[in-house]
C-alpha cells in the first residue's frame, strides 16, 4: 500500500511538472494554451510527448523543426542556425514567422491522439537527428562533443522504437550508436581534433556497434528505409573496418550513390566528394569539391573549405590549402577544430 501511494504521488508530481512545461511552451510559441491537455496512451515520456505536439503538421517542415528545437530541445538560435547552414538572424525570422502564424490562425497547442503519431514521425525523427549532430559535434566552446545532447538524443530515439517500429526509426537509433561509439577515440587527452583515419579504433564501444549493425541489418532488409538507413549503413561500413586503409570505401561511395538519389543536398554530395577521394584518389574528390563551392553552395560552411584544403594539401598545392583552411577556420567557433585548423595551417605555411 505505502509503495502504490509513493508511486501514484510521484505520478500527480510528474503529470504536474508535464503540464507546467506543455503550459509555458504554450505560452512561448503563441499557441492557444486553453485546450485541455490529454496523455496519448504509449508515449510515456514528458519529453518526447511535447516534442510531438510542437510539431505540428500546420506549420512548414523547417518552420515545425526550428521552433521544437528551440522550444522544447533547448538549443540556442545560433546552434539552430548552423544545423540549417543559415544566419541566426534568418532563422529567428523563421521562429517568429511560424509563432506569427500559430497566433493567427489560432493552432490549438494540443497533444496528438496516438493515430496522429506517424504524420509528425518524419518531423520528429528531424529534431532527434539534429539534437544528435550537436551533441556529437558542439557548433562552438571548448569541447568537440556534448555528451548530454547525443545520449539524450539516443535514449529518444530507444523510445521511439518502442513507439512506432518503423525503418527509418531504427536507422537513425542505428546511426546515432555507432557514431557515438566513436567518442572516446574522436579526441586526444588534451581535448584535440582526432581525424577518423587517425583514431584508435580499439577504443570503440564495440556494444554500440554491434548493436547498430544489427538495427541497419533489419531495417535495410525491410526495404521500405530512407536517408538515416542509409546514413547509418555508411558508418556500419566504417565500423567493420580495422582502419581507414582497409574501410571499403567502393561500398561507401555506392551508398552515398544512393542517398543523393532519394535525398539529395550539398552536405550528402560533400561527404560523397570526400568518399570518392579516398576511393580514386584526391584529385577525384577535389573536383567535385570545386564543382560545390562554384554554385555558391556551403559558401558558409567551414566544413566544405577544411575538406577542399585536406585534398589540396594532399596535391601539394600547399597555398591553395592554406587559403581555404583560414577560410575554414574563419568559420568555425568551436575551440578543438581552430586548433586543428590552426596547425594544418602552420603545417602548409613551413
Amino acid at each position: 500500500m505505502s509503495t502504490g501511494r509513493f508511486k501514484a504521488i510521484d505520478s500527480l508530481r510528474r503529470r504536474a511538472r508535464f503540464d507546467a512545461s506543455l503550459s509555458k511552451i504554450a505560452e512561448t510559441s503563441g499557441f492557444d494554451s486553453s485546450a485541455e491537455f490529454e496523455v496519448v496512451e504509449g508515449v510515456e515520456d514528458d519529453d518526447l510527448r511535447l516534442i510531438f505536439t510542437c510539431c505540428h503538421p500546420a506549420l512548414s517542415q523547417d518552420a515545425r523543426v526550428a521552433l521544437t528545437l528551440r522550444e522544447v530541445c533547448g538549443l540556442t538560435t545560433e546552434e539552430i542556425a548552423r544545423a540549417f547552414l543559415t544566419a541566426p538572424t534568418t532563422l529567428a525570422q523563421r521562429i517568429v514567422r511560424a509563432k506569427n502564424k500559430i497566433r493567427d490562425a489560432g493552432i490549438p497547442y494540443q497533444i496528438p491522439s496516438a493515430a496522429d503519431l506517424p504524420e509528425r514521425l518524419g518531423t520528429v525523427l528531424h529534431v532527434v537527428y539534429l539534437v544528435f549532430n550537436e551533441g556529437y559535434s558542439a557548433s562552438s566552446g571548448d569541447a568537440l562533443t556534448r555528451a548530454d545532447l547525443s545520449g539524450e538524443a539516443i535514449r529518444l530515439g530507444r523510445l521511439l522504437l518502442d513507439l512506432l517500429p518503423e525503418p527509418e526509426v531504427a536507422g537513425l537509433l542505428a546511426l546515432m550508436l555507432i557514431q557515438e561509439s566513436r567518442r572516446n577515440a574522436r579526441s586526444s587527452e588534451a581535448g584535440d581534433l582526432v581525424l577518423l583515419a587517425d583514431q584508435d579504433r580499439t577504443l570503440w564501444n564495440r556494444d554500440q556497434i554491434e548493436e547498430g549493425q544489427l538495427l541497419v541489418q533489419r531495417a535495410l532488409m525491410s526495404r521500405r528505409f530512407g536517408p538515416y538507413t542509409l546514413q547509418a549503413a555508411i558508418a556500419a561500413v566504417h565500423s567493420e573496418a580495422r582502419d581507414s586503409n582497409s574501410t571499403d570505401w567502393n561500398q561507401i561511395v555506392g551508398l552515398y550513390d544512393v542517398l543523393m538519389r532519394i535525398a539529395p543536398s550539398p552536405i550528402v554530395e560533400l561527404n560523397r566528394a570526400v568518399a570518392v577521394a579516398m576511393h580514386t584518389g584526391p584529385a577525384a574528390g577535389l573536383t567535385l569539391i570545386e564543382s560545390i563551392l562554384e554554385r555558391g553552395e556551403l559558401a558558409d560552411y567551414y566544413l566544405v573549405y577544411s575538406a577542399h584544403a585536406e585534398l589540396c594539401r594532399r596535391l601539394g598545392r600547399f597555398e591553395d590549402a592554406k587559403r581555404s583552411y583560414r577560410r575554414a577556420l574563419a568559420l568555425t567557433q568551436q575551440g578543438p577544430e581552430m586548433r586543428f585548423l590552426e596547425m594544418r595551417i602552420s603545417e602548409v605555411s613551413s
